[in-house]
């Protein structure tokens, strides 16, 4: 199932945070980078990553379940309203999640072939890290993220909007990179984001 969450929630001081902002930056940098001739921004939150995108010039659909968030199209991951090969990049960035995990793998599939080239995705990675960050004179900084033991990863348990994360027992890095590839995806890099490690991107070539 699809959650619907309140308009609102988007707005909210707790949801928009510094770290998220970060977060965002990420999703624009990389969708930019891949020069796209058309983008479908899947899941459209508070709208900031689309109306950015469009005053950038590109040429910005938005999508998302619930139409109290205005996106241009209302409709589900999982039944893309679009033909085949419709955009060069998809963004879908902290959606897949508010599924169950047994409609991971289907909602791919539909961005997989609604896609031409790219997906920039990111899910949430609940697994430990430490954080090193080391200023060295004339060198600058060295920022470095290092993952603990997977068994001290947690069982997790839905918390009114997330099914499952990247890093909970059940939900292994593997597991997701997995699942894409079998999709037909390939990972061209995934990577967390050192501000905020919650966030996990994947940049996937069809």
């Amino acid at each position: 199932m699809n959650i619907k969450i309140h308009p609102d929630h988007y707005f909210e001081r707790d949801y928009d945070t510094k770290e998220r902002f970060i977060s965002y930056w990420h999703q624009i940098d990389e969708v930019i980078s891949l020069k796209p001739k058309n983008i479908l921004e899947i899941g459209v939150g508070n709208g900031f990553v689309s109306d950015y995108l469009k005053k950038r010039k590109f040429s910005v659909t938005s999508l998302d379940i619930d139409p109290r968030l205005k996106p241009d199209i209302a409709g589900s991951v999982l039944s893309l309203p679009f033909s085949t090969n419709s955009f060069d990049v998809i963004a879908c960035c902290e959606v897949l999640e508010h599924l169950s995990y047994e409609n991971f793998k289907k909602a791919l599939i539909e961005i997989y072939r609604v896609c031409i080239n790219n997906v920039v995705l990111s899910l949430p990675d609940a697994s430990r890290v430490y954080s090193i960050n080391l200023q060295i004179p004339k060198k600058g900084a060295i920022k470095k993220l290092i993952p603990l033991p997977e068994s001290l990863n947690k069982v997790h348990n839905f918390d009114g909007q997330h099914y499952w994360e990247i890093g909970k027992k059940e939900y292994p890095l593997r597991k997701i990179i997995s699942d894409a590839q079998e999709v037909g995806f390939i990972i061209q890099k995934t990577y967390r984001i050192f501000e905020f490690p919650y966030h996990r991107f994947f940049v996937l070539k069809k």
